[in-house]
């Protein structure tokens, strides 16, 4: 059965009359100033407006936005819902895109509101005065590189060859933390993945034995998929607000259906049943600020009323930045974890604390935590359930762990992370890593260990020697997203037994090196529940040869017959992995090459 999707009439309703609608009033004192302020705040994560930003990371360049067409800068990949927009970019657009980006666009990726009038006013002047060239504010105190480092600057043509042409199944990879370069020992690099429609020859590979196809093509941008003690299948669709779920065909290849399960959510990512085992009484979901949960009966396959508010408030700062959320319980079921990803790449405008008042701050809410527009951010977080306290740090200075995964065998709980940019091509790794209480993984002071950031240089060596250093490095700018650990030993679509225990992360794909990295899924090496730090590529093949990508891989799940369904929020749609045993002929060919 094929789900229609009501946004799609709505996007055609709402865009063709976009121009019967009255502009929002702009307030006569608009100040591009503290539009400059708030866009440093609140958009740098994704953007860049003029040099300096220190941002760029998700979205396009916005330098010389105002008065240019929608999504025609050229060097980034948009969504078809803003290229057929049809908008120009000026003050009543922005006005009113601003107010509501997913009202004025049904599918776009721009998601976060700026709810504020004033703040949008002065964004906008702020846009406008940038087009005009009338814009001199100077750079404030604390902003960019410290004295005697270089900036970040544009990357010069990538040479050599790129790092995703000798990726094949079973490629063994480790990062030597002893060896890590210099910070900006190579430019900045804005090299955005153009997401382009799948080449008539392109091929994902696989290890010998294992095949990959599509289970539904019914999604948009799907996120983390959870799966119900029935085998029903949950699905967030983060942009959309949505929670879907879906239910195999017979044969478990496909998906038979597509629901919707409940909707009018706030950038929903996370999901959790409660409690563990075949009878759950709550599905858990962590919206960008909050936490909410349905009642839930096996089966069900919409929800049957309003969710209940479990946590109000994560951050008293919700706005901007890393917005998606993950949610795991303790194995015995008594506390909660919910990850908080950072407000920024790095806050260099966080305010200066003194010895006294950093020991006091601290000493409320866990070494390493940082304050300001980063309250109980990069953190994750620990409730106990069924308790009214609020809750508290658990870990710190982990920049945006998008992914929280129990380790069925140690009940360890794992941490995926996406670590900051614009060091180099080759700082800072990414990495998946156990997460101790009270442990601090140095965002946003120190990375890997001792090394310290230079933009924060000399700011905090209290912190020095208290760095916890993560368990598995990932090659830089990867954008690890997700991690699940390998548990099936039987079932008709089970992994060899040498593959249960081990971990499979996924990479969404680089955007701030020069040659191209990620856009796949590597296989952690386990020996008795315990990384060795290595890593294996498993799943390749979406990157083109021209280096741009047809996929953006984010998601895994296992299902009962031993088989992965794999979200890819750029191509829309979910793959399923699957495993049978290789004919001899197939076994032989793969001996010769390399992957299979």
């Amino acid at each position: 059965m094929k789900r229609v999707f009501r946004h799609a009439a709505l996007a055609l309703g709402t865009l063709g009359t976009l121009g019967m609608l009255t502009a929002p009033p702009r307030a006569s004192g608009a100040d591009a100033n503290a539009g400059r302020a708030f866009f440093r705040q609140q958009c740098a994560l994704c953007h860049s407006a003029q040099p300096g930003d220190n941002g760029g990371a998700q979205g396009p360049n916005l330098d010389g936005l105002y008065g240019r067409r929608a999504a025609s800068n050229g060097h980034f990949s948009y969504t078809p819902a803003l290229r057929g927009s049809g908008l120009t970019w000026n003050a009543a657009t922005l006005g009113r895109f601003l107010a509501s980006p997913t009202t004025v666009v049904p599918g776009t990726a721009m998601v976060i509101a700026v709810p504020s009038p004033a703040d949008r006013d002065n964004l906008i002047s702020y846009f406008e005065q940038l087009k005009a060239g009338t814009f001199r504010a100077a750079v404030p105190p604390g902003f960019g590189p410290p004295p005697g480092m270089r900036p970040p600057r544009a990357a010069p043509a990538p040479k050599g060859t790129p790092d995703w042409k000798r990726d094949f199944p079973g490629r063994a990879h480790w990062v030597d933390l002893a060896k890590l370069p210099a910070p900006y020992a190579s430019p900045a690099a804005y090299n955005f993945p153009k997401l382009i429609p799948r080449p008539a020859e392109a091929r994902l590979r696989l290890p010998v034995g294992f095949h990959i196809g599509i289970f539904t093509r019914e999604v948009e941008a799907p996120r983390e998929i959870k799966v119900a003690p029935n085998g029903d299948i949950f699905v967030s669709e983060t942009q959309m607000g949505r929670i879907l779920v879906l239910r195999s065909a017979a044969d478990g290849a496909t998906a038979a259906t597509v629901q919707t399960f409940a909707q009018g959510l706030d950038l929903p990512n996370g999901m959790a049943f409660y409690p563990s085992g075949a009878d759950p009484r709550w599905l858990y979901v962590a919206e960008t600020n909050r936490v909410v949960r349905y009642a839930y009966t096996v089966g069900q396959t919409q929800a049957a009323s309003v969710p209940e508010i479990v946590v109000p408030q994560l951050s008293p700062v919700a706005g901007g930045g890393h917005f998606t959320r993950d949610i795991v319980f303790s194995p015995d079921g008594r506390r909660m974890f919910v990850s908080v990803g950072s407000q920024s790449n790095v806050p260099e405008d966080l305010p200066r604390k003194t010895a006294a008042q950093i020991a006091a701050w601290q000493a409320a809410h866990g070494l390493g935590t940082a304050w300001g527009n980063e309250t109980n951010r990069a953190d994750v977080l620990v409730f106990e359930v069924g308790s009214q306290q609020p809750g508290k740090v658990f870990a710190s200075g982990i920049r945006n762990c998008v992914t929280l995964t129990i380790e069925p065998g140690t009940g360890d709980l794992w941490c995926t992370t996406n670590e900051r940019d614009l060091l180099g091509d080759d700082l800072v790794p990414d990495y998946s890593t156990r997460v101790r209480e009270g442990a601090f993984y140095g965002w946003p002071w120190y990375y890997m260990g001792n090394h310290e950031d230079p933009r924060f240089k000399g700011q905090r060596p209290d912190l020095y020697g208290t760095v916890s250093v993560p368990d598995v490095p990932y090659q830089s700018h990867s954008a690890s997203l997700s991690l699940i650990f390998y548990a099936a030993s039987s079932g008709r679509s089970a992994f060899p037994q040498r593959y249960v225990g081990d971990g499979f992360a996924v990479f969404h794909g680089s955007w701030n090196r020069a040659l191209r990295t990620g856009h796949k899924i590597v296989r952690l090496r386990m020996r008795n529940g315990v990384p060795t730090g290595e890593y294996d590529d498993f799943l390749v093949g979406f990157i083109a040869d021209n280096g741009d990508a047809w996929g953006r891989p984010v998601s895994l799940a296992e299902l009962a017959d031993g088989s992965l369904l794999l979200s890819d929020d750029g191509a829309n749609l979910i793959y399923r992995i699957s495993y049978s045993r290789p004919t001899r002929l197939a076994a032989a060919r793969a001996s010769h090459h390399p992957g299979g």
